[in-house]
């Protein structure tokens, strides 16, 4: 603690420098937080899925799990993503046998297809995303072509 005189002078100081920083640091972190990567999550994975496997299921765990497989996903823009056990441990913050129950979980939901080329290979995840209808290829709705 400062004595009053000083300690007034000092949150002085601080005061203008603050006032005078602000637009830098509001343009910093407008620069900053626009290079993030945005991942965009189905409506249905926030509104159904956390419920049902956080509340029905009760394994939190399983839909952490999902949400990481589901960000590579997006991020990786392939059909399957390979990721073994230990990385999703430390990317979700859980234990490697947590992660294993989750997936156990993710599978028999058949909300994942786990695959693996050789039994010491890295596993290959694939998410099976039930809620998203596809369209037969050639119908075209009218209006678009």
């Amino acid at each position: 603690m400062l004595p009053d005189g000083i300690q007034d002078e000092f949150v002085g100081q601080r005061r203008e420098l603050s006032v005078f920083l602000a637009p830098f640091a509001t343009a910093w972190v407008c620069y900053y937080y626009s290079d993030m990567y945005h991942t965009e999550i189905d409506d249905y994975v926030l509104d159904v899925l956390m419920r049902d496997l956080a509340g029905h299921d009760r394994s939190p765990a399983a839909f952490l799990v999902y949400l990481v497989l589901y960000a590579q996903w997006v991020r990786s823009e392939r059909r399957a993503v390979p990721v073994s056990l230990q990385r999703l441990a430390a990317q979700t913050g859980l234990s490697k046998s947590a992660v294993q129950a989750a997936v156990r979980l993710l599978r028999k939901r058949s909300l994942v297809k786990v695959t693996k080329v050789s039994a010491t290979s890295v596993s290959e995840y694939e998410l099976v995303r039930h809620w998203v209808r596809r369209r037969p290829r050639g119908n075209v709705p009218r209006g678009e072509g």
